[in-house]
């Protein structure tokens, strides 16, 4: 149940289809917009294809619904398939059930990709058998079951909604890591406890041997959310002082720390997990430096969609009010009053691309006040405007505090139409 443009859809099936399973694909996007997604799949002669809509007939009687992490939270249809007893899995949470490796799961508001990678780099600078899942892109997760043999890693980067397979099946990881927990996804959440509920499957089944590092603010909103026992070792990590450029700003400092103290828990020594957190090149779309154009320098901060995960790339970058700000998209319901407040502490300049959440802050950006805005109606005119905007020894930061839905196909494809024309400029 949803196969998706980024891939991961497309790898679960396979692996699916090779295993011989009588497969159903069904997604409410058309065949005209899964175009590639499905070219992928030709040549399997057992499966069907339902696409532009559900069929409650296709959730019963099946073996189990493999479910995407981008199904609502109340579907009518896998309501459907626990009515009659079928069996709902989610691919994460498959592995983890299926596999005899160590589970690490990452989440959080912010932070979890750069820690899921943090970690996946300072095991295999150790050459440890570790294997990278979860909501990664490009990466299907059922297919790493072929490699994944007893004593392996798994690090997994799990969202919300990929947690919801986790506590479906009452299991949580060996080794959990949550980063942070702010407002986000209140356009799919009732609310911040129906939220919360989702994200603290990564510890609510874990066992005595099994371990729950956290950084303080998410030890706080577990403290503030959550009531039920915790049966781990819980760890609160501090910020670990680290040099590398690509993990700028306090909060990377965090960051690192969960990595460090994961990799401690799984036999490491501290030099060479200092020595391996060096040389790591940071996530694209995560506070990422790209190039520098006459003296400016220009960061990828792509996966930005909250604005607390703005806020925390403009204090990581602010040099008296050097930063040339590109923001907006399409509204998750977020509370922006805090980031409009920032704005004026670490801009000169700020430019607006369309989209419903920018409507919102429109009039609330432009009463500011010693901040030049601009507002563009496309992605090159906005690169072009925040150059005009930009002197030697200022910073470009692309952090859009909004979702990418309506102007682009997904965050994916906005963060490479902004990468593609950044590195094309003379």
């Amino acid at each position: 149940m949803g196969l998706g443009l980024l891939g991961r859809g497309v790898g679960d099936s396979r692996f699916l289809a090779e295993c011989g399973a009588k497969l159903i694909i069904t997604d409410r996007k058309n065949s005209e917009e899964l175009a590639t997604s499905v070219r992928e799949l030709e040549g399997f002669n057992n499966i069907t294809f339902v696409l532009g809509e559900h069929r409650k007939e296709d959730f019963i009687d099946r073996d189990f619904i493999l479910k995407a992490a981008s199904v609502p939270l109340h579907s009518e249809f896998i309501a459907t398939a626990e009515e009659h007893h079928v069996p709902v899995e989610m691919s994460a949470s498959l592995v983890a059930k299926l596999s005899r490796a160590t589970i690490v799961g990452v989440t959080g508001t912010r932070g979890k990709s750069t820690v899921t990678q943090l970690i996946y780099h300072v095991l295999q600078k150790q050459k440890r058998p570790v294997h990278l899942a979860g909501n990664v892109r490009g990466i299907a997760t059922l297919p790493i079951l072929k490699e994944v043999t007893e004593g392996d890693i798994v690090v997994m980067e799990l969202d919300s909604w990929q947690l919801q397979g986790f506590g479906t099946s009452h299991q949580s990881p060996h080794i959990s890591v949550f980063t942070a927990f702010f407002p986000d996804h209140l356009d799919y959440y009732k609310d911040m406890q129906t939220y919360f509920n989702d994200k603290a499957n990564i510890f609510k089944y874990q066992k005595s041997t099994d371990i729950l590092v956290m950084s303080p603010q998410a030890r706080i909103a577990i403290d503030t959310y959550y009531q039920g026992p915790i049966n781990s070792e819980k760890i609160v990590i501090d910020p670990l002082p680290i040099h590398n450029r690509q993990l700028s700003g306090v909060h990377n400092k965090y960051n690192a720390a969960c990595a460090f103290e994961v990799a401690k828990q799984l036999g490491m020594e501290q030099k060479d997990i200092l020595e391996a957190i060096d040389t790591f090149e940071g996530v694209e779309g995560r506070l990422q430096f790209v190039r520098n154009i006459k003296g400016v320098s220009i960061y990828n901060d792509n996966n930005a969609t909250t604005p607390d995960a703005t806020i925390a790339g403009l204090k990581a970058l602010s040099r008296d009010r050097s930063i040339v700000l590109i923001i907006g998209g399409s509204d998750k319901g977020l509370d922006m009053s805090e980031l409009v407040s920032e704005i004026p502490k670490h801009c000169k300049g700020i430019v607006l691309f369309e989209g419903k959440g920018t409507e919102r802050i429109r009039s609330q950006i432009h009463a500011l006040d010693g901040v030049v805005v601009k507002e563009s109606v496309d992605l090159e005119q906005t690169i072009q405007y925040a150059l005009s905007m930009a002197q030697e020894g200022d910073v470009i930061l692309y952090s859009p505090a909004f979702a990418s839905f309506g102007a682009f196909k997904n965050e994916y494809d906005r963060n490479d139409q902004f990468l593609n024309i950044i590195n094309t400029l003379a």
